[in-house]
């Protein structure tokens, strides 16, 4: 699995379904000098963890919103597929009013830049190409700056689901530290005490703690 932390984040240009339409070319390049990004990817339309989380960020996308970052998810399903799900009602399991965008990497490029693709193809002893694995994406999470700088990552395997809090803290950490210049210790959370990173620094703060 390759870290990306402090690597630019890889490019893409791709089909989005945003606000209920198809916006071609979509690209992250478009958040760079202006907000933070979390790229999220999900393994497949119409499941069942994933409708959970993509509604999760929904849910709270006043929080990012008003702390200038934008959500924008991923899985290897095509446009058409995202279309149908956000055009189906949440009582029938799809994810209606979800206005963030969703980006589809049916040819897997984005995931398998990203290292999040679940397998690889290989070939069998008859020479022909298989698939080892799941031809979908982990559940990878990536924080990304407005230099367009991957900052924090975390992929999780496909039954295990993300905390919306834990994305939120990381994004006032990092903003934390950008304007404050302070290091953000174990358990910090918006409201509590960072420290300096120095050594009077740490001596200071665990005293107190």
């Amino acid at each position: 699995m390759a870290v990306l932390v402090g690597k630019k984040a890889p490019s893409f240009k791709a089909t989005a379904v945003e606000n209920g339409e198809f916006v071609e070319n979509f690209s992250l390049e478009q958040y760079i000098g202006k907000k933070h990004v979390l790229f999220y990817f999900y393994p497949m339309d119409f499941t069942f963890v994933c409708p959970t989380e993509i509604i999760a960020f929904q849910d709270r996308m006043e929080e990012f919103e008003r702390k200038g970052v934008a959500v924008v998810g991923c899985s290897t399903d095509t446009h058409f597929s995202h279309f149908a799900w956000l055009n189906t009602p949440r009582n029938q399991g799809g994810i209606e009013g979800v206005n963030y965008p969703l980006v589809a990497d049916a040819s897997k490029t984005i995931a398998q830049n990203y290292d999040v693709l679940a397998g690889h193809y290989d070939y069998n002893e008859e020479g022909e190409v298989t698939f080892i694995g799941e031809p979908v994406a982990y559940r990878g999470l990536f924080l990304i700056d407005k230099e367009g700088v991957v900052r924090h990552q975390v992929v999780n395997d496909l039954p295990l689901g993300r905390s919306i809090d834990e994305a939120l803290r990381m994004v006032d950490a990092l903003q934390y530290f950008e304007e404050k210049g302070e290091v953000c210790p174990a358990n910090w959370s918006e409201g509590k005490e960072a420290m300096q990173a120095t050594k009077e620094g740490v001596s200071s703060y665990l005293a107190k703690h």
